[in-house]
């Protein structure tokens, strides 16, 4: 197998932090695209689902992050709200 080099550009925060995420699994940012150039090549395509939210998920996702969603005292409440 031949190897080629390549560059990339990215963002030089996030690859910090990837480099640290990917350290504490044993990895290098190399192992890591290697990685992902096999599971492209095997899944013919990206390796996760790429999807564009819906207004749903967007807004489930706001009230998320603004700790605007239902509250429950136990698991049992949250299952009966879902079971209703």
């Amino acid at each position: 197998m031949s190897k080629v080099q390549t560059s990339l550009r990215l963002d030089a925060d996030k690859l910090t932090e990837a480099k640290v995420i990917l350290k504490s699994l044993g990895l290098n940012f190399t192992d890591a695209v290697n990685i992902f150039t096999n599971m492209v090549v095997a899944n013919q395509g990206l390796p996760f689902e790429v999807k564009i939210p819906t207004k749903e998920f967007k807004k489930s996702i706001d009230e998320l992050e603004n700790r605007d969603g239902k509250k429950f005292k136990s698991t049992d409440d949250l299952f009966d709200d879902l079971d209703s």
